[in-house]
């Protein structure tokens, strides 16, 4: 039970969790709830690659900085088995999503957004487009569910999810700001110094909150996305990922109830 715990964490399980969950409530506006699950499920294995490819790759770096609370740094699981578990989970993450009820077109969308995480591990995260994979890979989700339904994803849709991506990212960026830059992740937080960086991620939540409740309107939620937008400008480091995770959610169910 101790490693099945690991390897979860290791997909960084709070995120995989949300974007999955996200993805369900999405999948049940508009089919079974059979399909919602096995899309999910597809939703789920695409999060596993995506997290486990980066621990991975990370490896040397969370152990020179000591970041006990990896799994992999901490020894409860090990290189070897996540790499052989990952070799096995990604051709199953394929199939799922090409010919589950996301058919080719949505799975494909899925998989390009599955596979914007990836190359956002192993090159994007070096460069000032940092934002860009995130951008994609959140809007892609939303929109291969809508095409799933076979119909095009509106413009605010994937625009309010490639700001809720870039947003996340400023705030995960945030988390190891000195470490990165001492390790050579020049994203564009790393950049920008940690006032730009929490600014834009107000200015980027507070913005898809507004797109959003622009297509329906909902004042409490809308409330609760702009404080979870101001206060990641003075919040502690640690609690700023979870706090725009919050105002995620408040968005989420805009986004639920705008389709």
């Amino acid at each position: 039970m101790k490693k099945i715990w690991g390897f979860l964490n290791a997909a960084h399980l709070a995120p995989t969790a949300l974007v999955t969950a996200v993805s369900f409530l999405l999948a049940m506006k508009i089919s079974s709830f059979a399909s919602a699950l096995f899309i999910a499920l597809g939703v789920f294995l695409g999060q596993l690659i995506v997290g486990w490819s980066n621990d991975l790759h990370d490896y040397d770096d969370d152990r020179r900085h000591e970041r006990r609370e990896k799994p992999l740094i901490a020894g409860t699981i090990e290189r070897a088995h996540l790499q052989k578990l990952l070799w096995m989970v990604t051709p199953v993450a394929f199939g799922v999503n090409l010919f589950g009820p996301l058919e080719i077109k949505g799975g494909a969308i899925y998989l390009f957004g599955v596979g914007c995480g990836v190359a956002y591990n192993f090159y994007f995260k070096y460069t000032a487009l940092s934002p860009l994979p995130y951008a994609l890979a959140f809007a892609a989700l939303p929109a291969c569910i809508v095409i799933s339904d076979h119909r095009s994803p509106p413009a605010w849709l994937m625009l309010a999810g490639a700001l809720l991506g870039m947003a996340a990212h400023f705030a995960n960026g945030l988390k190891d700001l000195e470490e990165d830059r001492a390790s050579g992740f020049a994203g564009l937080p790393t950049r920008v110094g940690e006032f730009a960086s929490r600014t834009s991620c107000a200015v980027l939540l507070i913005a898809a909150t507004l797109v959003l409740h622009a297509q329906r309107s909902n004042y409490p939620i809308l409330a609760v996305g702009i404080l979870g937008g101001i206060s990641t400008i003075f919040a502690p480091r640690r609690i700023l990922f979870k706090i725009l995770m919050l105002a995620a959610l408040a968005d989420v169910f805009l986004l639920v109830q705008s389709i």
